[in-house]
């Protein structure tokens, strides 16, 4: 009891969307005048500490745009991780949409999928967010012939589109069909254009080449948490950093390693071997029944999940 105690008190300390410091590049906190007093928030310090300021003091952080080159090496000393909890995801699919918008992407084109699976016939079907896992053992990287798909030491699997010649056996190997090919030119090209292209933001897409999920590094090195995280609705997706044993929806907090063991986290097809930096809360204690999830759906989309529930065993 005195273990899910603690987990409770530290749970109610939310972190401020947007303007959380989880990594250790420049600060967000501006000075003003120390006379000024107002509304307090509670945030993470590069340390991992949770301090309260007054709000008027939070601010953006500037992006700092990153070279491929530096885009290769990662954040130091991260290791970032993503929670998906089951029990709370009912198909909104906010975080197929966000990650569309910020990358650009064409609407057949998900980095995030959500499928509807069932673990047994006497069991009700829930859904299952699947971005890419971004594996310890990334068969991917493997097979790349020419490097354009890396491991950071921050634990991101990322896609160099200037290297990237197409050929696809990155999206062969990957057990987890998590890789889209860019078949036609972004959505918002002229848009996207203006954006200075990294490996970190994936912004703007070659044709010919190969994308996915890559975590929203980007955000992270501006303090803030993946699109996909802040989407969602319902907080059924935590992004954070292991070595610092903390993972947030934006507005609640966990410590990473007692969410995992007291909620019985677990890998998807762990017996690869690819060690994910993803796990998932089995859907116990659901939220919602899952035929919430076809409301927003159109008559063609509720028939291709009804006709193609994936059985998990």
């Amino acid at each position: 009891m005195a273990k899910k105690s603690k987990r409770r008190s530290f749970i109610k300390y939310g972190l401020a969307a947007g303007a959380v410091a989880l990594t250790s590049g420049p600060g967000c906190v501006e000075k003003k005048d120390e006379e000024e007093e107002g509304e307090k928030v509670r945030m993470l310090t590069t340390d991992g500490k949770l301090v309260e300021i007054d709000r008027h003091k939070v601010r953006e952080v500037a992006h700092k745009h990153v070279p491929p080159e530096e885009a290769r090496e990662g954040i130091p000393g991260k290791k970032w991780v993503m929670v998906i909890d089951l029990s709370r995801c009912r198909n909104a699919r906010k975080c197929v949409t966000r990650c569309q918008e910020m990358h650009y992407l064409a609407p057949e084109d998900e980095w995030i999928k959500v499928f509807l699976m069932q673990d047994s016939a006497d069991t009700a079907p829930y859904w299952f967010p699947k971005p890419c896992f971004h594996c310890n053992q990334p068969p991917c990287v493997k097979v790349c012939p020419v490097g354009a798909t890396y491991k950071r030491t921050d634990g991101i699997v990322l896609v160099d589109n200037e290297r990237c010649i197409g050929c696809k056996f990155c999206m062969t190997a990957c057990p987890y069909s998590s890789r889209v090919f860019h078949w036609k030119e972004p959505e918002g090209k002229e848009e996207a254009a203006h954006n200075d292209y990294s490996p970190e933001t994936s912004v703007p897409a070659l044709v010919g080449t190969v994308g996915k999920c890559d975590f929203c590094p980007d955000m992270a090195r501006m303090g803030k948490l993946p699109v996909c995280v802040t989407g969602c609705p319902n907080g059924a997706i935590l992004f954070g950093d292991k070595n610092e044993d903390i993972v947030s929806n934006g507005s609640e907090t966990f410590r990473f390693s007692e969410l995992i063991y007291e909620r019985a986290g677990y890998h998807f097809m762990a017996e690869l071997g690819t060690e994910p930096n993803v796990y998932y809360l089995p859907p116990v204690d659901r939220m919602f029944d899952y035929e919430l999830g076809f409301k927003t759906l159109s008559e063609e989309q509720q028939k291709f999940y009804r006709n193609s529930i994936v059985k998990k065993h």
